[in-house]
């Protein structure tokens, strides 16, 4: 078994065993150097959050284990395409390379369609099915100057 297919296996073990204790049919592990530094499933009923998908807990959990935002030299392994925000999680924590097992088709299959999300990126804000509303927006601006000219910024 090559190593990329050990740690997707893991991956694919921790989903069953979500789905064994009441969770989502969802893991992630993350690897540095060919090791495994952080590992989770899908705790969205279990915490009653609906952020806490595998992926996510998995990247918190590596940014804590390296003391880092930063996951450069990561590779995630999950078992399954990940959701919009999964994905876009995966690039806010900079991760080398993407590994994943079900696709989103697979798990449009059994209820779990993002599809949706994808859509209504795309449509005016005013079309969206959740109204999304400007306001104060020259005042949320002043925070945008103000990390502009902030000389000790630690960007990201």
């Amino acid at each position: 078994m090559k190593k990329e297919e050990k740690f997707m296996a893991e991956a694919i073990k921790l989903s069953r065993e979500s789905v064994k204790n009441g969770g989502g049919p969802f893991g992630a592990v993350i690897v540095k150097d060919g090791k495994i530094i952080a590992k989770a499933s899908n705790k969205v009923t279990e915490n009653h959050d609906p952020t806490a998908h595998a992926e996510v807990n998995a990247i918190r959990i590596a940014a804590k284990e390296l003391e880092t935002f930063n996951l450069e030299g990561c590779e995630i392994y999950t078992s399954c395409e990940p959701c919009p925000m999964c994905f876009g999680a995966i690039y806010w924590a900079r991760l080398d390379k993407l590994y994943f097992a079900n696709t989103k088709d697979d798990a449009k299959k059994i209820g779990f369609d993002d599809s949706f999300i994808y859509e209504e990126i795309a449509l005016p804000h005013d079309k969206r099915s959740i109204p999304n509303i400007q306001i104060l927006r020259e005042e949320a601006l002043k925070a945008f100057q103000d990390w502009e000219n902030k000389e000790d910024k630690i960007e990201y």
